[in-house]
């Protein structure tokens, strides 16, 4: 299954505040906020959602295709990733901009406050996907994820003109765009990814109820934290899976990131929504137990032991012929 995934490509900045946000919030001085929180530790990592997800992929053993933009501060970023599997060759390289930056500082309840440079992004829709399917021989899937807002509408049209199943993964862009835009980026996707705020907040600025939006898209995935994901396809009944246990909670950027680069692995190993959504949440797990978004490995034999521990030998019995991980 030919994969490509859009998105953005980012350097992450990422701090721990040795405290809670809410003990610093004055609920009705929000509009005059001014605050800063001192952190100790300072980790600069590499991000960026679609990179994130073709990290994952690429350690599952996926060849996932990269689709986005960079500057030229990208070449030691491209050699790990290339290193690890991942297919870079469709990656836009600016010749002004600087490569995106997201820093973010997360407090000890695991809420985050963070800002993003989006730098080289913006030239993402400068993009097509014509050439992208023409080089690998064609695609099976777009993911279209949060990017340049120009460009993931125009990755969204292109696939339609040209009959690509896409996948709409808005997340954070949601916040910023307005409802008309957020219809047309989900309006016929195979795949329509949120967590359970984002879920609402299409609801709220599209002016689709759930079932609407379920008319609208062929499957729904929605991540729900502690409690799991949730996986509602038209005309099916909805599928429920739980996270797997953490060894420890570390930081939890890029666990979402990493739950659809295990669900999209599934759909490519050909199986179904349970246990592709088993395998992303799997995945997820080794992420909130490391500080940075691609510092995890994996080992094929420990992975399919705690994936057993988590959701059983049957199910691991069907992802195991499939798992083909870099180190044993």
């Amino acid at each position: 299954m030919r994969i490509a995934l859009t998105g953005s490509i980012a350097t992450d900045h990422l701090m721990t505040y040795k405290g809670r946000f809410a003990d610093s919030l004055v609920v009705d001085q929000l509009d005059k906020i001014s605050l800063s929180f001192l952190v100790e530790d300072l980790e600069i990592r590499r991000g960026g959602v679609a990179a994130n997800i073709a990290f994952g992929m690429a350690n599952l053993g996926q060849k996932p295709i990269l689709v986005g933009a960079a500057g030229e501060d990208f070449a030691d970023y491209r050699s790990w990733l290339e290193r690890h599997g991942v297919d870079c060759e469709s990656v836009h390289i600016s010749e002004t901009r600087h490569t995106a930056r997201f820093v973010c500082t997360t407090d000890e309840d695991m809420a985050q406050i963070a800002t993003f440079y989006a730098g080289a992004m913006s030239e993402a829709r400068e993009i097509e996907l014509g050439p992208v399917a023409e080089r690998v021989g064609g695609l099976d899937l777009v993911v279209i994820s949060s990017n340049d807002p120009e460009g993931m509408l125009r990755h969204t049209q292109e696939c339609r003109t040209r009959l690509i199943p896409f996948a709409a993964d808005p997340s954070q862009q949601l916040a910023f765009m307005d409802g008309e835009s957020i219809r047309e980026l989900i309006d016929g996707a195979a795949f329509l990814f949120t967590n359970e705020y984002e879920a609402a907040l299409t609801e709220q600025k599209t002016g689709w109820s759930s079932e609407e939006i379920a008319k609208r898209v062929q499957t729904r995935v929605i991540t729900k934290g502690k409690d799991g994901a949730l996986i509602a396809t038209r005309g099916e009944r909805p599928i429920e899976v739980k996270v797997a246990n953490e060894l420890r909670k570390a930081d939890p950027t890029g666990v979402g990131d990493a739950f659809r680069a295990g669900f999209l692995t599934g759909l490519s190993w050909g199986l179904g929504h349970e246990r592709s959504a088993q395998t992303g949440s799997m995945l997820a797990t080794y992420v909130v137990e490391t500080i940075g978004t691609q510092e995890y490995e994996l080992g094929r034999v420990r992975f399919l032991e705690r994936f057993t521990e988590a959701y059983g030998t049957q199910a691991c019995a069907e992802i195991e012929p499939h798992l083909t991980c870099p180190r044993p």
